[in-house]
């Protein structure tokens, strides 16, 4: 069953036209197909999306590519040649959403910019996810997750003063982005519905991760300076760290006094609760060095599964280091179903992780494949354009296809 046809599916009968490529545009449109949208992803003929060249590879196919384009239809189409832009014209005309992340001003160059096609489309609700946004005077600028990560802040307060600044380890920049772009994907089409008109919506990967320092940007505002390097800790709280175990490590998060009286307890030392240095929150965030000492002292004796055990069992948010695969693999998550096997038609059966809120209680899980590189080509020219075979010959011949 497609996703489009999914009657439980909010996005049913939503046209999307996806020109992003590698992760931020592509996870923007991933999560639309999600949801039930009709994605077709507009790729070059020679090579497509870059993506599909990151290994690893399952019989020669990018699981990074099938993880970032789950349910699309793939369309191979030059937009330098006139023919392909006729093409794409008519594709923008039927759709409702187009999704792309090219830095700025190469839309204009190619004529697939904003005002271009909404003259076209008038309805058409444009999603740009750029680096640094659509203006600005670093709007020209390239920009990796790296460089973003770097710019924003964010790497300002990751790590520890032994270490100096770190990333955080996956591309948080591009993927807080991706997810910024489906937001407002849906909020310009609900207007749309207000309005009759569609909408340009402008993300940049720079506001974005500057939006997600919420603890830090609180500090500044009220007067603190930026928090510095954190290490596990918390930027306002303690004890919110890690902590050595036999045999590995594990997180104790206490924000609050009630909390604290309950981990003295459970660790077998009661009369901490009386110690002035931890008598409130903000007096543990001060000692936090004398605190995270005491607490060491008792975890690293004990294995993570103890350690874990004593402190959920009293009440106190806790839970081990996992790494991925660890986490993927709890019971947990395998319930919640967050990880989904869908057959791809050359790489097999493998595994992707759609958008994961549910609606109503449910989890739908429809064929979220990624396409095959201009799998969808003739059936998108010849079911929805109503172009002929001869048609579509003479643009394979022609290269525009």
């Amino acid at each position: 069953m497609s996703s489009a046809s999914s009657p439980c599916l909010p996005l049913r009968g939503v046209k999307v036209l996806d020109l992003s490529r590698v992760l931020a545009g592509p996870l923007c449109a991933a999560m639309l197909a999600d949801l039930g949208a009709d994605v077709t992803k507009i790729e070059r003929p020679d090579g497509g999306d870059d993506s599909r060249s990151f290994g690893p590879y399952l019989n020669g196919e990018s699981t990074y590519f099938m993880l970032l384009n789950r349910g699309k239809k793939s369309i191979t189409l030059d937009l330098k040649k006139d023919d392909g832009m006729a093409i794409f014209h008519k594709l923008v005309k039927n759709s409702d959403i187009l999704v792309e992340n090219f830095r700025p001003g190469v839309t204009s160059r190619l004529g697939i910019d904003y005002e271009s096609l909404h003259a076209i489309n008038p309805g058409l609700v444009y999603v740009s996810i750029s680096g640094f946004g659509q203006e600005g005077p670093l709007a020209q600028r390239a920009a990796y997750d790296h460089v973003i990560q770097a710019i924003g802040g964010i790497m300002s307060s990751t790590g520890w003063p032994s270490t100096g600044p770190t990333r955080v380890g996956d591309p948080i920049a591009d993927v807080v982005s991706g997810l910024y772009g489906a937001w407002g994907a849906l909020a310009g089409i609900l207007q749309r519905q207000i309005s009759g008109k569609g909408t340009h919506v402008d993300i940049a990967m720079l506001d974005a991760v500057i939006s997600l320092q919420v603890v830090s940007l609180a500090r500044l505002m009220g007067g603190d300076p930026p928090p510095g390097l954190l290490g596990n800790a918390h930027a306002i709280s303690a004890p919110m760290d890690t902590f050595p175990t036999v045999d590995g490590e594990i997180v104790i998060a206490v924000a609050n006094d009630s909390l604290f009286t309950r981990l003295a307890k459970a660790i077998g030392q009661p009369e901490l609760d009386q110690d002035f240095r931890f008598s409130s929150d903000a007096q543990r965030y001060q000692h936090q060095d004398a605190l995270k000492a005491i607490l060491s002292a008792w975890s690293s004796h004990l294995t993570t599964a103890e350690a874990t055990s004593t402190l959920v069992t009293a009440g106190i948010p806790a839970a081990p280091v996992n790494n991925l695969a660890e986490a993927l693999e709890s019971p947990h998550v395998q319930k919640r179903g967050v990880v989904k096997q869908v057959n791809h038609p050359v790489a097999g059966p493998t595994q992707i992780i759609p958008q994961p809120v549910r609606f109503n209680g449910l989890n739908p899980a429809p064929d979220l494949a990624a396409p095959v590189l201009g799998a969808d080509t003739d059936a998108i020219l010849h079911d929805e354009l109503e172009l002929s075979d001869t048609q579509i010959a003479q643009l394979r011949s022609d290269h525009v296809i």
